[in-house]
């Protein structure tokens, strides 16, 4: 997963370190010297997430922090705080001027890239929603987002997985302060059954069960359709960092080592829980205000309509980054066949199945739409040139390979697609030169037979090569 961090630290040799490591991760790296500059380059370089030192002359990393996170158009920027302050109070205090971790020098560099990691996950999780949000306020049928900041912590609902009581019991008494209402499970199967009885804000999960493995549960809660969505927060220990990193990588959303500073456990769920109401909101609005005026009636995907605001925002959006999406135009190979030949019911039926397995190949914040009759489009935003030949295969794939079921004689039918597709380099390009450049390749598709990929200066690609993509695209 590329990302662009920004370190912050006043000392030349710090930022070196700091730069050196994550560049070996094939991170693109920002850097900064002071608090004005930091600001400076957060507004103007975008980044995926900053690194940020505490102790810096003039403004210092807690007011850096503090203003990244007031600012609407910077809050949903994760920052780590990278400091040699142990006190608790100063974790305590950056906790609360908004930072996502704070993380002590020297640094456990299996922590720190797990944390990058995790956090630009959620970032790119959250941008998604934001551009869309911000596609329907454009279109006039939502209000503009307010900052995550000022999102409300109180009264959250919260599940605490620990079989030791004198530990469960620092979660009741601490989160009282907010009203939160916490229920305790003392193992992962009775956690599984009071999930699907009621809506979480949290669920707090120790890593230190002593009958089960609390990071195997911790799998199976973000894999569960029901909890994949509610932020975890590990407990552990000193000693279970390389677990937690592991915990990070699957999906967990933050940590708290043991013994559990009470002051510092109000903050990390305050931060869990404004996060996870601010993208709640987010989607809610989007999801109830536009499914009527934005989405296609028969497949559910979104429409012409919303699509060309959509990758409008991402084509702005992308000037300013620099980075590179791809967009790819999908058509069913002799769809008039189908309805000529078994009627326009099972026309649709062909239709509807084509969108759930395009849709089943991509990430949660890949965009897919349909055009308007057999003609489907898909956005891959922040993906390399290799990535999306390896994914413009699998869609080929998933289409083809796999006979449709529907109601006729014989219970099937095959069903193939061409798909053209383009790489679109942050730049000055318009939404009409990017559709025609996809749809240039699409022709060429059918023309070359159909049922094949091609793209825009790489021609058709050989499906041998493109037969396994990397491990953690949809991670």
């Amino acid at each position: 997963m590329s990302a662009r961090v920004l370190v912050v630290d006043d000392i030349l040799p710090n930022v070196k370190l700091l730069e050196a490591k994550l560049s070996s991760e094939y991170y693109d790296v920002l850097t900064a010297t002071n608090g004005a500059e930091a600001l400076d380059k957060v507004i103007s370089q975008s980044p995926d997430i900053v690194l940020l030192d505490v102790m810096m002359p003039g403004m210092d990393g807690f007011e850096v922090c503090r203003r990244i996170k007031e600012n609407p158009a910077t809050a949903h920027i994760p920052v780590v705080i990278v400091t040699a302050l142990t006190d608790p109070a100063d974790r305590i205090k950056g906790l609360e001027a908004g930072a996502d971790d704070f993380l002590s020098k020297p640094l456990n560099d299996i922590a720190l890239m797990s944390r990058v990691r995790s956090l630009v996950r959620l970032k790119m999780t959250v941008d998604e929603w934001r551009i869309r949000e911000n596609t329907a306020t454009q279109l006039g049928v939502v209000d503009s987002a307010a900052n995550a900041m000022n999102e409300p912590v109180e009264r959250a609902r919260i599940l605490v997985i620990e079989d030791q009581s004198f530990e469960s019991k620092k979660f009741t008494d601490a989160l009282q302060v907010d009203d939160d209402i916490v229920i305790v499970s003392e193992t992962g199967a009775d956690a599984m059954a009071k999930v699907t009885e009621a809506e979480y804000d949290l669920l707090a999960v120790s890593l230190n069960l002593k009958n089960e493995d609390g990071l195997r549960l911790c799998s199976h809660l973000r894999s569960s359709d029901k909890t994949r969505s509610i932020p975890i927060l590990m407990v552990a220990s000193e000693e279970d960092m390389p677990r937690i990193a592991h915990g990070l990588e699957i999906g967990a959303h933050d940590y708290i080592l043991r013994p559990v500073d009470r002051n510092e456990l109000l903050a990390r769920v305050r931060t869990q829980v404004r996060r996870k109401r601010f993208q709640q909101r987010l989607r809610s609005n989007f999801e109830l205000s536009l499914s009527m005026a934005l989405t296609d009636p028969l497949t559910g995907l979104y429409n012409r309509r919303y699509f060309e605001v959509h990758l409008q925002k991402l084509l702005d959006k992308n000037k300013q980054s620099k980075k590179s999406m791809a967009v790819m135009m999908l058509d069913v190979d002799h769809f008039r066949n189908f309805n000529n030949t078994y009627g326009h019911a099972i026309g649709d039926v062909v239709l509807k199945i084509f969108a759930e397995r395009v849709q089943d190949s991509l990430r949660s914040f890949d965009l897919v739409a349909r055009l308007g009759g057999e003609e489907f489009v898909v956005i891959l935003p922040d993906v390399s040139t290799e990535m999306a030949y390896f994914i413009g295969e699998r869609l080929r794939r998933s289409i083809g390979e796999v006979p449709f079921e529907c109601n006729v004689e014989g219970g099937f039918v095959s069903v193939t697609t061409s798909i053209g597709g383009a790489i679109i380099d942050g730049g000055t390009s318009t939404m009409e030169q990017v559709l025609k450049r996809a749809d240039d390749c699409l022709y060429a598709a059918k023309e070359g037979g159909r049922n094949q990929v091609v793209f825009e200066g790489k021609g058709k690609l050989d499906p041998a090569q493109y037969m396994k993509e990397a491990r953690n695209f949809l991670e």
